[in-house]
């Protein structure tokens, strides 16, 4: 008697009759004798009883298959034969069309997913058949049925489903300093402690392209210029020694000299120590440079995850200001203006500027000419993006002016947006710790199925039930994967899982990463509050106070039950401002089909992104500052606000500085700006004008530099339709 039954997928599923009678009376409907259902019930009582206790799939239906031979129907079992072969076609078709769109290099939303991916090439085409057959294993193995069904019925999205089997988290804050001080082994070779500013800034690249292949998300540098100044001075000396050579002289007093900075000068008028110490500073300046200029060069060019994509880098860095710390910054700050290969802007690392009064940012502060420039470099190459410390929830009360450690008091962000500061289960800080996966809930989904509701007030508190469940749902699902992940072994990440990660040296490699990752975030992301505002009040949260009120209440609620979660599951869950790349569109698709062309909501080809106002809605910076800014304290797992910029900004940088004061007055947490940039790579011709798609020069087809969510893409030929839909649609903030 057959009790299970041994599915395709290897699930094990309890017996069901009804699907084999079902089976045959389909069968039976396509003939011209239709039903016989004593016929049906008598062959499911046979396979039934003289089974075995468990039998596969097929088994189950060749024993069908028989017993419609044996019986008089013959008819029946030609059209069961047929349907059999329909579905097991129809099965491997869909496998087999994805699969040649791959190898045919076509441009669609699967190929197109991200766009920081080239999956025209061979190293990227493989990882895309992995992933897009990695994605129903995870499904069919790895997700429990009330979360399955929840991701099929489009109310939410896991990201990075396709790691999802490997354990892997996504990203991580590098503490540079433990392996500059200490080198690492990665792979098969071995990395030794920094000496010079030249080898930091290779193991710099190195770490972070180690680690990107042992994860799925981003790396971030929380304080390269902290990290990197040492080096510098080291450099320094070396220098010195270079001219106790060159004069036959002792000139180890000049060591430790002090000096304001390190500034290039002329040698005339000089002699004597004074001389040798200008010459030294020279050339310690142009190696910081050359090295700045390297480490960029190689964030562009060194790929990882099997050669088909550049790192997924970002650097934090203005708040150090010792005389090398600035170094370090300056020479950063000039390499990137400067541009890589023959001028062009530089995609990664994405860059960010630690703003914080006292510091960075106001005429008396120390690093204020530098944070000067810094705004005159994103004038012209869009980064750094600016981080704002001054935010009251950017803050921590154990930061301290004159510490040479605060930069593990400051928050630092990565990626598109991803922050990590708060901890319950250790230290507060960014360093070492990282996000270990996230989700996204459609809350337009949930605002749809409830938009026919007459009455307002019922129609707002039917969302909050709904959302409340999808939230409970998306909690469990993170509890899920993180029981899942913990289970990996320190060895299967080497390089994160005995340096990066906070604690990681307490681990043998045989150990599980159970004891040190809940030190990690775990991400409830949302998309289309605007969406979601327009279809409970006809109107989003730029257009009118009442909805912005509401926007303010869903998301204050998703932070209320995340603090819940938090007790519950005893993890760090936090609010995600979802950065939308490959999910601008695919929620929205889902929804249109079922719920038609809705103006306003589903009438384009993208949800807007988090709380962000819609890309199209006309409306100054200040307001678009004034209306956003809130949800920044309420969204701790990642945010941004943008500005779009109109015309060359290229001697512009008051305008950007404006930009940062609103960021600084409306309590902003992390922001940029976005403006056009065009530029020929044949002879790095570059100019702002939106109509040319040539260079007038050379007529050479222009890149045109473009931020599709937080970071850069040098062109649209990888962009989804629905990221390119919302950039056809996006306006100047004016």
């Amino acid at each position: 008697m057959i009790q299970t039954v041994e599915k395709r997928d290897g699930r094990i599923v309890g017996y069901n009759e009804e699907k084999i009678k079902a089976a045959i009376r389909k069968a039976m409907l396509q003939t011209a004798r239709g039903e016989d259902e004593s016929l049906i019930q008598k062959i499911a009582d046979r396979i039934g009883m003289n089974g075995n206790r468990q039998m596969t799939v097929e088994e189950i239906q060749d024993r069908v298959e028989f017993e419609l031979m044996k019986s008089k129907r013959k008819d029946v079992a030609k059209r069961y034969i047929a349907y059999r072969d329909q579905r097991s076609i129809a099965r491997q078709a869909k496998t087999r069309d994805i699969f040649l769109e791959i190898i045919e290099a076509k441009s669609n939303d699967i190929t197109r997913e991200n766009a920081n991916m080239n999956t025209d090439s061979p190293a990227g085409m493989m990882m895309k058949f992995a992933s897009e057959t990695t994605k129903p294993f995870v499904d069919d193995y790895l997700l429990s049925s009330t979360v399955k069904n929840a991701v099929k019925n489009n109310y939410i999205h896991i990201h990075d489903k396709d790691y999802y089997p490997t354990k892997s988290l996504t990203c991580v804050q590098h503490p540079l300093d433990r392996i500059l001080k200490n080198g690492f082994v990665a792979g098969h070779g071995e990395s030794r402690p920094a000496k010079r500013i030249e080898t930091a800034s290779v193991i710099a690249c190195i770490s972070l392209e180690t680690a990107q292949n042992e994860m799925h998300g981003g790396q971030a540098i929380p304080a390269l210029d902290f990290y990197l100044a040492p080096f510098v001075r080291y450099s320094f000396i070396e220098e010195i020694k270079n001219l106790e050579q060159l004069v036959d002289k002792d000139l180890s007093h000049l060591y430790n000299a002090k000096f304001p900075d390190y500034l290039r000068k002329p040698l005339d008028n000089l002699s004597g120590d004074e001389r040798l110490l200008q010459h030294a500073i020279n050339k310690t300046v142009g190696r910081v440079h050359q090295s700045m200029e390297a480490f960029i060069h190689n964030m562009n060019t060194i790929h990882s995850r099997g050669g088909n994509q550049v790192v997924f880098s970002s650097v934090n860095y203005g708040t150090d200001t010792s005389a090398e710390g600035r170094c370090v910054i300056r020479e950063m700050l000039n390499s990137t203006y400067e541009g890589v290969g023959n001028g062009a802007t530089a995609i990664f690392p994405i860059q960010i500027w630690k703003k914080k009064r006292g510091v960075s940012y106001l005429p008396d502060d120390p690093n204020y000419d530098l944070y000067c420039l810094a705004c005159k470099v994103t004038a012209r190459r869009f980064f750094p993006n600016f981080l704002n410390l001054d935010a009251t929830f950017n803050q921590d009360k154990d930061w301290k002016e004159n510490d040479p450690e605060r930069y593990l008091h400051e928050v630092a962000t990565m990626g598109c947006r991803t922050r990590v500061f708060e901890n319950r289960f250790g230290e507060k800080t960014s360093v070492g710790r990282g996000n270990l996966s996230f989700t996204t809930i459609n809350i337009v989904r949930l605002a749809l199925e409830v938009m026919k509701i007459e009455n307002k007030e019922e129609r707002i508190q039917a969302f909050f039930e709904k959302l409340d469940k999808v939230l409970d749902i998306t909690a469990l699902q993170l509890d899920e994967r993180f029981q899942y992940q913990k289970s990996a072994y320190a060895k299967q990440f080497p390089l994160v899982m005995s340096v990066l990660w906070n604690h990681s040296n307490q681990l043998q490699p045989n150990d599980t990463i159970e004891k040190v990752i809940n030190q990690g975030t775990l991400g409830i992301g949302f998309i289309g509050l605007a969406e979601t505002l327009i279809a409970l009040l006809g109107k989003h949260h730029g257009e009118s106070e009442e909805a912005q009120e509401l926007g303010l209440k869903i998301v204050s609620h998703m932070r209320d039950r995340v603090n819940e979660f938090c007790e519950i599951y005893q993890h760090n869950y936090s609010v995600l401002a979802t950065p939308a790349e490959g999910l601008s569109g695919k929620f929205t698709k889902v929804d249109k089909k079922a719920f038609g062309v809705i103006p306003g909501i589903t009438d384009k080809d993208y949800y807007t992104n988090s709380n962000h106002i819609p890309v199209y809605y006309n409306c100054s910076p200040r307001h678009k500052a004034k209306i956003e800014a809130p949800y920044h304290d309420l969204t701790r797992g990642g945010h941004i606000f943008y500005v779009e910029m109109d015309g060359d900004a290229t001697h512009n940088e008051e305008a950007i500085m404006q930009i940062v004061d609103m960021m600084d007055q409306y309590n902003i947490g992390y922001g940029s700006v976005n403006h056009n940039r065009n530029h020929c790579p044949r002879c790095g011709y570059e100019n702002a004008d939106k109509n040319q798609d040539s260079c007038p020069k050379c007529g050479t087809k222009f890149e045109t530099i473009q931020r599709i969510t937080g970071y850069l893409v040098g062109t649209t030929d990888r962009w989804n339709s629905g990221k390119l839909a919302e950039l056809h649609d996006r306006v100047v903030h004016e």
